[in-house]
């Protein structure tokens, strides 16, 4: 297998659904873009947080472990609290993007940050050194 770029598309990946995870907390806080604003004082309001914070750090690879495993577990509830009791099937429930969230940031939990990340400066990595496993 060619991992030439696999580092690469990781950081771009990890980056990319960070700043999108990061767009429903902002949308749900700030009412941008777009949408109604919730009362943070709610489940909505403290999933906003959960999004806001944890799709930035996310994204910059900071705590991206903790970020990304609260992120997975977050939307493994939303799932099963908002879309599961209409229908099983996510394409039915309308549920994807929660099943997609909280399987790929399970696996940025497991993986670690990658580079192009603030973790890899904290533990001594240039910012384009691969990990070496």
């Amino acid at each position: 297998m060619n991992t030439t770029y696999a580092s690469y598309a990781f950081a771009l990946l990890r980056i990319v659904a960070g700043l999108l995870f990061a767009m429903h907390g902002s949308q749900k806080l700030l009412g941008f873009p777009g949408g109604p604003q919730v009362p943070l004082a709610s489940m909505m309001g403290v999933a906003g947080i959960i999004e806001l914070v944890g799709g930035l750090l996310i994204a910059v690879g900071l705590f991206a472990r903790v970020a990304a495993f609260l992120a997975s577990g977050e939307m493994a509830a939303a799932y099963f609290m908002a879309h599961f009791p209409q229908s099983p099937l996510p394409i039915v429930n309308k549920g994807e993007a929660a099943v997609l969230f909280c399987f790929l940031f399970l696996y940025i939990a497991a993986h670690g940050a990658g580079i192009w990340s603030l973790d890899g400066l904290r533990h001594g990595r240039q910012v384009g050194e691969p990990v070496r496993s």
